[in-house]
């Protein structure tokens, strides 16, 4: 509509054989079938798929529900490598290659660490793991899935990279690694091994995620107290990337509680390329946030595999919500953008969102990060 401007389309990874194009600037978060629910997963999917925008399968494996819809796919690749692990748990390139040749999946992501519990795995509890999705993982049925908190394979910059360019050279397709800030000097050494090894070792994005993720599976004091808000990792990153020139280069996807328009736009004005969130198709699903997502008693079908429980979900109505409220999103981002007289979402900058200093005093975004060097 006139009062609302589009996005352009944007390429990630141009110098891989596959890159990934797309105009969608917000699309759903990681969450793992296991986690959530069969229909919760199908609902996602042509959900995705309507709205012309991506799902990322979180690092619970690639289930044949995911790629049901026709939607665009990342795949992520979590601690414990499922769905393209051996049987001691290392990465099978064997897998890799099998998972990368399904056209739909057009990036992989290495998980790093997650804003629901920086420093920890992910929790899969034995009741959980069925036959289906043990097979899914590659593990096995009832028992318990606790990830490691770390990959085995990646202990500092240089085995990071090492990593990221074996899964680009196996896969052909663009890779970036999601991660929630500890510290601000972190990214200042990583772009300097970026610079020392070479442009084309760089990751293809970056998924920066907040330490204010959610999910009722994670422990009260990591969701509450541990890592970086990306309200200050994210123009942190930004300004990083751009010192050392390779903002270009490295796209960035952000996630962080961004279920509504202005926080959205509020990323997009910081720099971010592409925004994400569970929460908000969480919603759309119907979750009522009644934190028993880890104990398959979830009353609304979106985290139990509880067929009783699931008859509420029925995946082809509630896609319909999933892709509205993708589409209005964008929409109204894009209604933002308009009135501030750009002519892409993405072309908002630091001059267009103010932050509040004290009460009754607000300066721009931009002059605000400028007074923090």
């Amino acid at each position: 509509s006139s009062d609302s401007v589009t996005p352009k389309t944007v390429t990630v990874g141009e110098n891989c054989p596959t890159p990934w194009r797309t105009s969608a600037f917000f699309g759903i978060s990681a969450m793992s079938y296991g986690a959530i629910s069969k229909p919760a997963v199908q609902a996602l999917s042509y959900g995705a798929a309507k709205a012309g925008t991506w799902l990322n399968t979180g690092e619970g494996g690639l289930s044949p529900y995911h790629l049901q819809g026709g939607a665009d796919i990342i795949f992520q690749i979590g601690t414990a490598n499922y769905g393209v692990r051996d049987n001691k748990g290392h990465l099978d390139d064997k897998k890799l290659t099998k998972v990368a040749a399904y056209p739909q999946v057009k990036m992989f992501e290495i998980k790093l660490s997650q804003g629901a519990k920086p420093g920890k795995g992910g929790i899969l509890p034995g009741d959980k793991v069925t036959a289906e999705i043990a097979e899914v993982r590659g593990i096995e049925v009832g028992k318990a899935s606790i990830s490691p908190n770390r990959h085995v394979d990646i202990h500092d910059d240089l085995s990071l990279l090492t990593k990221i360019n074996h899964v680009r050279k196996i896969t052909g397709k663009p890779v970036g690694f999601k991660v929630v800030m500890g510290s601000p000097e972190w990214i200042d050494t990583l772009c300097q091994t970026i610079q020392d090894q070479g442009l084309e070792q760089a990751p293809d994005f970056i998924t920066l995620d907040s330490c204010d993720g959610g999910t009722g599976a994670a422990p009260m004091t990591l969701m509450d107290d541990v890592g970086m808000s990306i309200k200050e990792s994210l123009p942190l990153l930004i300004n990083t990337l751009k010192r050392y020139g390779l903002r270009e280069r490295i796209k960035v996807f952000v996630a962080g509680k961004l279920v509504n328009p202005a926080d959205v736009a509020w990323a997009l004005c910081t720099g971010a390329d592409f925004c994400n969130t569970a929460r908000g198709f969480m919603f759309s699903l119907g979750c009522i946030q009644s934190l028993q997502c880890n104990k398959n008693t979830c009353p609304t079908g979106v985290a139990t595999h509880d067929l009783k429980l699931q008859r509420g979900l029925v995946a082809k109505e509630k896609s319909e919500r999933v892709a509205h409220y993708a589409q209005n999103m964008m929409k109204a981002v894009g209604m933002i953008a308009h009135s501030c007289g750009v002519e892409d979402p993405r072309d908002l900058n630091g001059s267009h969102a103010r932050i509040v200093v004290e009460t009754g005093k607000s300066i721009s975004i931009k002059d605000y990060y400028a007074e923090l060097k």
